[in-house]
């Protein structure tokens, strides 16, 4: 048995559109939790399991598996034929795997210490700054419609993720890509759940 364990308008937001994309909501459960928010409203559900109380954790057969990139890379094994992964053998899994560690390692820390107003010169020596991650997808995206190429795999539903949060950057070749990457039916199955589930 495997659930997601999700919260709406959270980072499980983005596994919840995966598992559009995968063909899986027959596969896979969601179980709606609450979680701690940032403005102080809800709190630690014990339902979850994740050991911080947060979202989104995959329980597959009692098994957690915690971490977007990880549980993205999990269920793009779990459910091949969909396409949204690259298997071994493939020469874009290179890239592909690093996508989605660089998200994790990089993407992820310097968006939120910049909605924080947090700087420092050795956070940005450490994960670089918000104009190096925009030259870096700008970079990527200048001569092809996704990141890997014409194809939208799992590295793009993650990596749109923080832009259909926080709000396009302004730069023409990832606006654009957002645009595509927002415009799926999953994206817009995922925000059409979390409206019904948060109003529960």
């Amino acid at each position: 048995m495997i659930t997601l364990f999700h919260s709406p308008r959270s980072r499980s937001t983005r596994i919840v559109a995966l598992l559009k994309e995968l063909d899986a909501l027959d596969a896979v459960g969601i179980e709606v939790v609450t979680i701690p928010r940032m403005d102080g409203s809800g709190g630690r559900d014990p339902r979850n399991p994740h050991p911080d109380g947060k979202v989104p954790v995959l329980d597959h057969d009692g098994v957690l598996v915690w971490e977007s990139s990880a549980i993205i890379q999990h269920l793009t094994e779990l459910f091949p034929e969909a396409g949204l992964g690259i298997p071994v053998g493939d020469p874009r899994r290179g890239p592909y795997l690093s996508w989605l560690a660089w998200y994790a390692g990089v993407v992820e820390p310097v968006l939120v210490f910049k909605a924080l107003g947090v700087e420092h010169p050795a956070l940005a020596g450490t994960f670089r700054t918000e104009t190096e991650i925009k030259s870096r997808l700008a970079d990527a995206l200048k001569d092809k419609p996704f990141l890997l190429g014409d194809r939208f795999t799992a590295v793009d539903l993650l990596l749109h993720s923080p832009y259909a949060w926080f709000g396009k950057p302004g730069v023409p070749e990832i606006d654009a890509w957002v645009d595509r990457c927002m415009d799926r039916p999953s994206a817009r199955f995922a925000a059409e759940f979390d409206a019904r589930y948060a109003a529960v």
